[in-house]
C-alpha cells in the first residue's frame, strides 16, 4: 500500500524540520490501516533514531489508535 508512502513523503517535505515518527503519526491519523501494514511501514519509513527500540512495542500500539482514530479525537494527539 502506497498511500502511507506518498503521505509520509509529502509531509516529511512540508515540514522538514519534522522527525521521521510525527511525520508518520499524521500521515497515518485516521485513516484506518491494518496492523500489519501500519508495522510494515513503520519499519521502512521512521527513522531508528526517532525511538528508543525498546519502547518500540508501545508506539506501534499507539500507531494502531492513532490511524483508528478520527482526526479530531483528543485520545490520539501526536507524540513527537
Amino acid at each position: 500500500m502506497k498511500s502511507i508512502e506518498r503521505r509520509f513523503n509529502k509531509i516529511m517535505k512540508s515540514n522538514p524540520p519534522w522527525s521521521s515518527w510525527t511525520c508518520f503519526v499524521v500521515s497515518i491519523k485516521g485513516q484506518k490501516f491494518n496492523k500489519k501494514i501500519i508495522n510494515r511501514w513503520f519499519n521502512q519509513l521512521v527513522d531508528k533514531d526517532d525511538y528508543d527500540e525498546s519502547e518500540k512495542k508501545e508506539l506501534v500500539q499507539y500507531l494502531y489508535k492513532v490511524s483508528d482514530s478520527s482526526n479530531t479525537s483528543e485520545e490520539c494527539q501526536i507524540q513527537g
